[in-house]
């Protein structure tokens, strides 16, 4: 086991400080742990931790001064080889910690949280049907969270990493046995939809008033009369297909006294039909009269009654 800070292991300091080599609790075939935050110490620390007055219950500060990172947590058990600390992998990359590096631990006393927003870093998230209560289930095997650390969450065979964005009522807090209203921010990959603006429609143009009663006159005038234009129905229910009907033509006497204006005028004349021709000062030949036909007189038998043969019975 690594020395470890001078002062700090005594009954009246109340405060437990140490350095140990971290290693992740895959070394110790407890994969389990990966679904919290909480390590494995070595029993010596258990002893320690007994003789000082620790508030329960018992979380610690973790530190890596190399790289200037801290984060807290819990612990589990105390089974840990004397020297190591066995933590989870997400512990070790938030603290930018390798395997056999040296951390130092001490204990702290965090206020009970009542506020803490979490941002998922992928949408995927949102695709579990009740993300609440899975991270609920979640958040039980934590003692603590950090503002500012990553934590991984593994759900149906799948890794879900979320950054704990912002705590109250300080940057760390516990969450053991305590109502703690948890808000979620949109995941790092989340594309906010493009909506598109409506087309702006063309603004109606009001007619003037005397523009609008010209219209008004033009629709009250009566159309024009054309014959055999309506509608019809069929016996059998079926819609009637509309011809149109051919422009109406012209009547006979329309059309003989069109022809006969179009017609050039003849002069005033007097015509002989059937006369022989005669030399001027000759007298008139006498016209023979035309018998009129004798009319044919038929004389018919009159009808006398009772005038015929008859035949006896015997």
């Amino acid at each position: 086991m690594f020395g470890g800070f001078p002062g700090n292991f005594g009954g009246h300091s109340g405060t437990f400080e140490n350095q140990y080599r971290c290693y992740s609790v895959a070394f110790i075939d407890k994969p389990h742990l990966e679904d919290g935050d909480k390590v494995i110490l070595p029993p010596s620390a258990l002893d320690r931790l007994a003789s000082l007055r620790i508030d329960y219950p018992m979380l610690f500060e973790v530190w890596n001064d190399s790289a200037q990172k801290s984060s807290h947590c819990g612990v589990l058990e105390f089974i840990a080889e004397e020297g190591r600390i066995y933590m989870p992998s997400w512990v070790m990359e938030n603290l930018l910690l390798g395997e056999g590096d040296l951390v130092r631990l001490k204990s702290a006393t965090l206020a009970k949280g009542t506020y803490v927003k979490l941002q998922p870093h992928t949408s995927d998230f949102l695709d579990i049907s009740n993300p609440k209560a899975v991270l609920e289930k979640t958040l039980r095997n934590f003692s603590c969270l950090t503002a500012g650390d990553t934590f991984r969450m593994n759900y149906n065979n799948k890794r879900y990493y979320i950054d704990v964005v912002e705590s109250k009522p300080s940057q760390a807090i516990c969450i053991i046995e305590t109502d703690c209203e948890v808000d979620f921010a949109p995941p790092l990959d989340y594309v906010e939809p493009v909506y598109k603006k409506p087309e702006a429609s063309t603004p109606v143009v009001s007619k003037p008033a005397a523009v609008a009663k010209e219209s008004e006159v033009i629709e009250e005038e009566e159309p024009t009369f054309r014959a055999f234009v309506g509608g019809g129905n069929r016996l059998d229910g079926k819609t009637v297909e509309f011809q149109a009907p051919p422009p109406p033509r012209a009547s006979s006497t329309e059309s003989s006294s069109s022809s006969a204006s179009a017609a050039p005028k003849k002069t005033a004349g007097k015509i002989v039909f059937g006369g022989p021709l005669r030399k001027p000062g000759e007298a008139k030949a006498p016209v023979a009269k035309k018998e009129a036909p004798k009319e044919e007189t038929s004389e018919e038998p009159k009808f006398v009654a009772f005038k015929g043969k008859g035949n006896r019975l015997r």
